[in-house]
């Protein structure tokens, strides 16, 4: 008897998937596979980042109704930055359009079919390459092992690295890759002289430190791209230090990370070097009690010289909340440039598109605005514990990673005439309600 009662529950649901595909309904072959195949599989495949592989129906159909709370609430794919705020033209935006939002809500209303399986598209192929969020590096440099032990008191430390490299380059785009996400808190990489040695203490909140800062590496967190026509030095017979924060997590563990660059041709010289620090370092000690909510801190920093910003990232530790940026004319107009949702997991450089990236002149002031939730019903350490500044993950920050550029006067003059009458949509709507 249970035996029938099964196989009939199997023909009615099969019958109803069925009926659901013949209505028009949304079909996973059809129409959510290309949706995955183009915004979610980089990440959720055999051997990737994500915690489950959305390669197959059979892969997906289990995962339906999180899925649907996911993209509805906006939460994948990654990407903090808010859409009624500031600036929404960036290169790297992967976050779903409303109709792909609103189709795959659809489909898993109608019971998540699979529909017909000719209508299939092709798997997409991924190479090497594709562990890499800017391509096939040109050179890889490889940090030392380094065996984080099952219990131990954090670890800031260096290592120094030749980089190989018989004449200068540029680099075109650059990102540093842990080998063990675990225990990699994050990971600075700067170019240094080839006799330079000893230790640093790894501060990812401290951009004057010895070298020329090229790459960061936290939690999530994608590579450089530069703008074409922009870049950075690599010069001949430097080294690359590596600057780590390694963090125990209860089992042995051992990390060997890795710098991948991608050069500009032989002989080439981009327009402009770009330039990546922290920005906007609170101007205070961050506070903020046991169990308090939108704790705000305030962090400037002056433009001496006219400049193009080309990218955005913000950071904070596990009590960040948001974090809004905006620029201070010197005739004291200010414009918000953009807002972003924080998430610990996620420390995604957001690269605004050529025609729309915020151009200012000389004098300038960056403001960065950050929000700490410090309450039970955030998932952090125990609210119930004061917060303040430092290195540590139960520790805050709240500055923001900003690229950008230098212009003489008579660049900004030619680029602020070539924008004149193209105007950007910014709202004031970037304070936490």
């Amino acid at each position: 008897m249970m035996k029938t009662l099964a196989v009939t529950s199997g023909v009615v649901l099969a019958l109803t998937l069925a009926l659901a595909g013949a209505a028009g309904a949304q079909t996973f072959t059809k129409d959510v596979a290309p949706i995955l195949q183009k915004s979610c599989q980089s990440c959720h495949r055999p051997g990737q980042m994500a915690p489950m592989s959305l390669m197959t129906y059979q892969d997906v159909r289990p995962w339906a109704r999180s899925i649907k709370q996911r993209v509805t609430e906006r939460q994948m794919p990654p990407w903090g930055i808010d859409p009624h705020v500031g600036i929404q033209s960036f290169k790297n935006d992967p976050s779903l359009r409303d109709d792909e939002v609103r189709l795959i809500a659809k489909w898993v209303d109608a019971g998540a079919p699979m529909g017909n399986a000719a209508d299939m598209p092709k798997p997409r192929e991924f190479d090497d390459s594709a562990s890499w969020h800017i391509g096939k590096p040109d050179v890889i440099v490889t940090s030392p092992k380094h065996v984080v032990p099952a219990e131990a008191a954090d670890w800031w430390g260096s290592y120094y690295v030749d980089t190989g490299l018989t004449e200068d380059r540029y680099i075109k785009a650059i990102e540093s890759k842990p080998g063990k996400t675990a225990v990699v808190h994050h990971l600075l990489t700067y170019a240094v002289d080839a006799d330079m040695t000893g230790d640093s203490n790894g501060d990812d909140s401290n951009a004057e430190t010895s070298g020329e800062f090229l790459n960061e590496f936290a939690v999530g967190k994608n590579g450089d791209l530069f703008p074409e026509g922009t870049g950075r030095l690599l010069r001949a017979g430097t080294k690359i230090k590596f600057d780590f924060h390694y963090h125990s997590v209860g089992q042995e563990i051992t990390d060997q990370s890795q710098l991948g660059i991608v050069l500009y041709p032989k002989g080439y010289t981009p327009k402009h070097v770009v330039y990546s620090k922290q920005l906007g370092q609170p101007t205070e000690p961050l506070d903020i009690p046991g169990g308090s909510t939108y704790v705000r801190s305030d962090g400037y920093t002056r433009f001496n010289q006219a400049g193009k910003i080309t990218a955005f990232q913000p950071h904070m530790h596990t009590r960040g909340k948001r974090q809004c940026i905006e620029l201070i004319y010197p005739d004291n107009k200010t414009e918000q440039l953009n807002c972003a949702d924080w998430s610990f997991n996620w420390h995604i450089v957001s690269v605004y598109a050529d025609d729309v990236a915020p151009i200012y002149p000389a004098g300038t002031v960056l403001h960065v605005i950050s929000w700490h939730d410090n309450s039970a019903s955030k998932a952090n350490p125990d609210p119930r514990n004061w917060v303040g500044s430092g290195q540590r993950t139960i520790d805050e920050m709240g500055f923001a990673w900003i690229t950008w550029h230098d212009f003489t006067e008579e660049q900004y003059k030619a680029e602020f005439d070539a924008r004149k009458g193209v105007r950007r949509t910014t709202t004031a709507q970037g304070q936490p309600q």
